[in-house]
C-alpha cells in the first residue's frame, strides 16, 4: 500500500470489539520536517537543511497520517 509520505513509525496491531486492525504512522519528521513544518524558506535556515529538502512538499504530504486497516474476518 502507498502511504501519503514516508513511514516514520513501527506498524502496530490491535483488537477492538473482536476485530483485528493494523495501523502505521507516516509523515515527514526529523531534519526534513523541522524546516517544512516551521515554514522556513531560506536555503540556509535550519543549519542548511531547508535547502536540501525544499522540494519535499511538492511530492509528499506534510503532516502525519495514521493509516489503519481492518483485517478480514475468518
Amino acid at each position: 500500500f502507498k502511504t501519503p509520505s514516508g513511514i516514520i513509525g513501527y506498524p502496530m496491531a490491535y483488537e477492538h470489539d473482536g476485530k483485528e486492525y493494523v495501523a502505521v504512522l507516516s509523515g515527514v519528521g526529523g531534519w526534513a520536517g523541522i524546516g517544512l513544518a516551521a515554514g522556513l524558506t531560506k536555503p540556509t535556515d535550519g543549519l542548511g537543511t531547508v535547502g536540501g529538502y525544499a522540494a519535499l512538499s511538492n511530492y509528499t504530504a506534510l503532516g502525519g497520517t495514521l493509516t489503519v486497516f481492518g483485517l478480514p474476518n475468518d
